[in-house]
């Protein structure tokens, strides 16, 4: 008749294992706040009209910087410039949110042989 938990000993299967479970998600979860003061503090940088526009953000797609080159400020074509302002800042975004992802991504895969579900961490 087989044990709860399986193999010899205590019938609780191994609790060395347990510990070391544990340990490498206290490992992936302080991992993921370095992680997230990391992407506080980076730049990315996205552009529109061939670099007429540029847009920064950090690695969270928070917008921290617009830069505009002074011969697409044309005050007749005021629309031209707002559009660019708003494709630059949308690619900064898109570069950072694909960042954020692939770095998370790197620190959260599997826990052991465990594979962790998404937004767990």
């Amino acid at each position: 008749m087989a044990r709860f938990g399986g193999g010899g000993g205590g019938g609780f299967g191994s609790l060395g294992d347990m510990k070391k479970l544990m340990q490498q998600a206290q490992k992936m979860q302080e991992d993921a706040v370095k992680l997230q003061d990391d992407l506080q503090a980076a730049r990315i940088k996205g552009d529109a009209g061939g670099g007429m526009v540029t847009a920064t953000v950090n690695g969270h797609g928070h917008l921290v910087e617009i830069k505009i080159n002074p011969i697409v400020v044309d005050p007749d074509d005021v629309e031209m410039l707002e559009d660019l302002v708003i494709t630059a800042a949308r690619d900064a975004s898109a570069k950072a949110a694909a960042e954020q992802e692939t770095r998370m991504q790197q620190i959260t895969g599997q826990v052991g042989d465990f594979p962790l579900p998404p937004g767990l961490i």
